[in-house]
């Protein structure tokens, strides 16, 4: 028996197909990628204020063992971290409170590419692995005050750069395009965490400086 032969034939693509092929892939690349994107730096938002909102508690509960003080206002023979933060340290604080903390992890916003998470509180821990800043001068009974935030920041129009930022020298400050694209996230020192723009920040500031003794105690960021 002779086999038959098959009446259907393999055709290839002519051009104006490959080419309607491309467009189409083109279009669906320049549709999707957008949306994913900005699907991808909201849900790094989310995270971010997540972690503040876990700093806050971490605070709270320190300072509920440590006679209703922040650690950066309890001294470092009554193991709080006052005098080695006032150098500029920023993980010391953190190490301090390590052990109300669930992960080094959480110092660090997953949008930051300029610090890196820590795997431990000892081995290499350092301000490489923290991406936010820390109000110096918070206190539990000014609930309205900034506690921390991201620490992507521009004053008077340049970047921050790392140490303690007196805001007595400050006029301006905004957040950079890193990270949130000039919106960022702080927590405030009743524990809650909110994202905000630059004039909000800004807003938040003044605000929580009302009533604050400020000619006492200087509202000072310690910057990673």
């Amino acid at each position: 028996m002779k086999p038959r032969l098959s009446l259907q034939r393999n055709r290839a693509l002519t051009l104006t197909e490959v080419l309607v092929v491309i467009v189409v892939v083109i279009f669906l690349v320049g549709f999707l990628f957008p949306a994913l994107e900005a699907a991808k730096r909201k849900a790094q938002r989310i995270a971010c204020v997540s972690n503040l909102k876990e700093t806050g508690m971490a605070f709270r509960l320190w300072e509920g063992d440590n006679g209703d003080k922040y650690p950066m206002a309890v001294s470092v023979t009554n193991g709080g971290a006052m005098e080695v933060i006032g150098a500029g340290n920023a993980y010391l604080l953190w190490q301090t409170m390590s052990n109300d903390l669930r992960s080094p992890k959480i110092l660090r916003c997953p949008a930051d590419t300029d610090h890196v998470a820590a795997t431990n509180f000892t081995t290499g821990f350092s301000d490489a692995n923290i991406s936010y800043f820390v109000t110096l001068d918070a206190a539990e009974t000014y609930p309205q005050m900034i506690l921390d935030g991201d620490s992507n920041l521009q004053v008077n129009g340049k970047p921050v750069q790392p140490g303690i930022l007196d805001f007595r020298t400050v006029t301006n400050i905004a957040w950079t395009k890193d990270r949130h694209n000039r919106v960022g996230n702080i927590g405030m020192a009743d524990g809650s965490a909110q994202q905000t723009t630059s004039g909000g920040l800004n807003s938040a500031f003044g605000s929580c400086t009302n009533s604050v003794p400020t000619n006492n105690a200087a509202i000072r960021w310690l910057i990673p």
